[in-house]
């Protein structure tokens, strides 16, 4: 499966050890969403549209209420770097 830079550059955020966190009002919908590098740095080029993407790919996940990671799927569909650590 292929998928977009804007994408890849997201999921090596979350390989990393970032994370995306989410803000719902009192009915459940998305009304904030952010993208933290491990080091807490906010990613601006994020949206809820990348959000549902990697979503519907299953390369992200949130378990227990917690923000979302990146899964084992998404491990496999990012390209590997040399800046990654």
């Amino acid at each position: 499966m292929d998928i977009s830079r804007a994408e890849q550059r997201v999921l090596h955020l979350l390989a990393q050890g970032g994370r995306i966190e989410l803000i719902r009002d009192e009915r459940g919908t998305i009304e904030e969403l952010a993208c933290y590098s491990r080091d807490g740095w906010l990613y601006t080029d994020f949206s809820l549209l990348m959000f549902r993407k990697l979503k519907n790919k299953r390369a992200i996940a949130s378990k227990n209420s917690r923000p979302y990671r990146i899964t084992p799927r998404g491990l496999e569909l990012v390209r590997s770097q040399p800046d990654n650590r």
